[in-house]
């Protein structure tokens, strides 16, 4: 039982933590309090090839093993919760599209979507339908060649930037089950009649947007469906949202990580009493029980993380994402009260840690879902405990 990171894997947290300490942390507080667009941590992420890190490297990609595609997050999320979010949406895209595309839809995207050239991004949610997939509205009936898709999206995020876009909709919506009339199509860009109407104003997760998108008689050729065969968007996307809560239960371990070393930091610095007040027994059993949240959670992500390796993983992935989750608010809330008064001031790093805490356990499924999707995995014995 090694609970160590391999050598290529400690090699790489090391050059993204230098990325980030030297591109995100400076300039987090100061560009999203002023609503601005992180442009040049995007082009030192391109740089660093972060945009292939789930597309396999005969397209252009690093292809990374799902504990490293963890780190990246998990260190993203500790400058920026908000930056981890433009990579993931398109991570997790690139993934749907190498796993479930057609050998010409990955010739024709994946290269560039590696490279930041393209960026994309995922329409799932709706107005009516978020955690529950099958109740979407949005439909595209075949005319021809083509698709005529109709419906609207929000929540998405690169929404601005997605070419293509991956949307899910329904083929056969009289379908029953619902899954089995769903489809996923590739909608590129300026196509006609697709629409980003308004950005949602939102508590936290900012840096990136998120977007309401509608559908109006958009024409998609029939090229554009995912894998060319209609039916399996359900699963292509489940497939997809996989990574998905690793990707969230590891930018919930950079929050944490961050209000950690906030709260250490503040406690060793301000003095009350005529002392630090991490000489205060208060402050160091919040410490105390900060480190040990956080450590537990690094460890049940990447445990998650590389239980993916070896195929469909639902339970320990559903298990990572609710603890991970959970920690990072309470560790963001502890590392609030450690800093007294300043932890409620924006000119302090923790109350945006606070405010991106609160998503966590919202993306990519409910916490509550979880727990029964879990329930379930433990019941038919795919997860099992001891």
């Amino acid at each position: 039982m090694d609970f160590q990171l391999d050598e290529d894997q400690r090699e790489f947290k090391a050059l993204l933590r230098q990325f980030v300490d030297k591109e995100i942390v400076p300039v987090a507080r100061e560009w999203e309090q002023a609503g601005r667009y992180p442009t040049e941590i995007v082009e030192g992420m391109k740089d660093m090839g972060l945009f292939g890190i789930t597309v396999p490297e005969e397209y252009g990609g690093l292809d990374l093993d799902p504990v490293a595609f963890a780190l990246v997050f998990e260190e993203i999320a500790r400058g920026w919760m908000g930056i981890a979010g433009i990579l993931g949406s398109h991570s997790l895209a690139c993934r749907l599209i190498s796993m479930h595309g057609t050998e010409e839809q990955k010739q024709k995207y994946l290269p560039d979507l590696a490279t930041g050239k393209r960026r994309t991004g995922i329409g799932l949610t709706e107005p009516d339908a978020g955690t529950d997939l099958q109740g979407i509205r949005t439909t595209a009936r075949l005319e021809g060649d083509h698709y005529v898709v109709n419906g609207a999206k929000m929540w998405i995020t690169n929404a601005r930037y997605a070419d293509p876009l991956p949307v899910l909709v329904k083929t056969d919506p009289t379908a029953s089950p619902a899954h089995k009339g769903m489809s996923v199509l590739l909608i590129e860009a300026g196509t006609p009649g697709f629409e980003v109407t308004k950005d949602i104003p939102k508590l936290g997760y900012k840096g990136t947007e998120s977007c309401e998108i509608l559908l109006d008689n958009v024409k998609v050729p029939v090229s554009q469906l995912v894998g060319g065969v209609e039916g399996r968007g359900m699963q292509q996307v489940l497939s997809a949202l996989e990574w998905g809560r690793v990707n969230i239960a590891a930018r919930s371990v950079g929050i944490a990580q961050r209000a950690h070393d906030e709260a250490l930091a503040y406690a060793q610095e301000r003095k009350a009493f005529g002392q630090p007040i991490s000489d205060f027994q208060a402050i160091q059993l919040k410490l105390g029980e900060l480190g040990t949240q956080v450590q537990a959670a690094r460890l049940m992500a990447y445990w998650a993380a590389d239980a993916v390796r070896s195929g469909r993983a639902d339970g320990a992935t559903g298990m990572a994402k609710i603890f991970c989750s959970e920690v990072a608010l309470q560790a963001a809330i502890d590392s609030m009260k450690v800093h007294g008064g300043y932890g409620y001031s924006t000119e302090f790093e923790v109350e945006r840690l606070y405010r991106d805490s609160i998503l966590m356990s919202i993306g990519e499924g409910t916490n509550d879902i979880l727990r029964t999707v879990v329930a379930k995995s433990l019941i038919k014995k795919e997860t099992i405990v001891g």
